[in-house]
């Protein structure tokens, strides 16, 4: 008796078991029907357009999709990123399968990639699809303008004054491409340039430019309407800056007067030393206005840019188009070195100043050496004068 009562309670409670999944699984089975009905257990991404759009091309000004704002930068995901359909390809499966491509493509917002590693050739077909890419990516771009000389000049403190305009990009290093590396090719100059915004200027300087006669036509074949700019200062003290530039790397370098002159009895000026060659202005000068027309040079005293870095600067920017950011407010002059310096950038510790190979004391030079060397580029100074209407006050 007792055995059979406990056989049939296991009985009622296996079918009150039963029943129990019984129901589950019609939950669970209604639950799944009510959910793919309603569309909300879709496993793809949802269609972003309708069948009728897929043969025309996709515009991203249009609004009337709410889920299709064009986004204002564009990444791609991993450099094999779909690319957007091709146009000429008319069947209906090629079609939707690249409209699938272009919408992937249009997903590509913060996708992880920096602007600098999206592959060219992405950027390509997003533009020729109507994405404006001017607005999107930096780009890598020729200079628009070269400060080309002179060694010894200001170059160094020009670039450095220019590089605080938030619309300016310059290249660190002198690339040396139009006197020292041309054969490598106007792609590799271009590579070397830095990213750039629209409306940003990209600006590189190498001062030996100024003085080879190869550079203004090589210039020319890449842009000739490149802005040049030239920093010049007073020749005599720009040799002596010169000489002491390349003392300081060669101690056994003779003396300065043995270098400057062709022997103390003549006085004689020797001008197959660079030192004293690249100050004759007025002749450089002349090779370059035969592949640049003047107004496309700007000439900035070396001298003004030490006493007036504001002033100097001002016109500097005027010239490259630019709206005068860099002022007075940027500067103080830094007794100990003689030349002006940068004030401290918001968040840094310290005031940015040229480094210790600028400012270096010159060595003494014999009086009478040096009036040879005024005497020996006055004429050549008066020309350079008259060629470029400025009177740099140094006779």
């Amino acid at each position: 008796m007792g055995c059979s009562v406990g056989c049939r309670t296991r009985l009622n409670f296996g079918k009150a078991l039963s029943k129990v999944s019984v129901c589950f699984t019609m939950v669970v089975i209604f639950t799944y029907f009510f959910y793919c009905l309603t569309g909300l257990c879709d496993s793809a991404p949802r269609q972003m357009f309708d069948h009728h759009t897929v043969n025309r091309d996709y515009d991203v000004s249009d609004r009337t999709h709410d889920n299709l704002r064009p986004p204002a930068r564009l990444y791609p995901h991993h450099p094999g990123a779909p690319t957007p359909w091709n146009r000429t390809d008319t069947s209906t499966g090629a079609a939707l399968r690249r409209a699938d491509e272009q919408v992937a493509t249009l997903q590509w917002v913060e996708g992880g990639l920096l602007p600098q590693e999206i592959p060219e050739s992405t950027k390509e077909n997003l533009a020729v699809n109507g994405i404006p890419m001017s607005n999107t990516f930096e780009s890598k771009k020729f200079p628009q303008a070269i400060i080309i000389g002179v060694k010894k000049g200001g170059t160094r403190a020009l670039l450095e004054f220019l590089r605080i305009h938030p619309d300016v990009r310059a290249v660190g290093a002198e690339p040396h491409f139009f006197d020292r590396f041309y054969e490598k090719g106007l792609e590799w100059y271009r590579n070397l340039m830095p990213r750039t915004l629209e409306g940003q200027i990209t600006m590189e300087k190498t001062p030996s430019y100024f003085v080879t006669k190869e550079a203004p036509r090589r210039l020319c074949t890449m842009n000739c309407h490149t802005k040049l700019i030239v920093v010049v200062r007073n020749p005599v003290t720009r040799a002596v800056s010169d000489y002491t530039q390349t003392l300081s790397k060669q101690p056994g370098l003779p003396s300065f007067q043995s270098l400057a002159l062709k022997n103390t009895s003549s006085g004689l000026v020797d001008t197959s030393w660079s030192a004293v060659r690249i100050g004759l202005y007025a002749k450089h000068l002349e090779n370059w206005l035969q592949h640049f027309p003047l107004s496309h040079f700007l000439f900035v005293s070396g001298e003004r840019l030490v006493s007036d870095p504001a002033g100097e600067m001002g016109r500097v920017q005027d010239f490259l188009g630019l709206k005068r950011v860099v002022s007075d407010k940027h500067f103080y002059f830094n007794q100990t070195k003689g030349f002006p310096c940068l004030k401290k950038p918001e968040g840094s510790s310290r005031p940015r100043c040229l480094g210790k190979s600028k400012g270096r004391p010159h060595p003494q030079i014999s009086p009478e050496v040096l009036q040879r060397l005024r005497d020996f580029y006055r004429p050549f100074n008066l020309r350079f004068y008259r060629m470029t209407g400025q009177d740099f006050g140094w006779d």
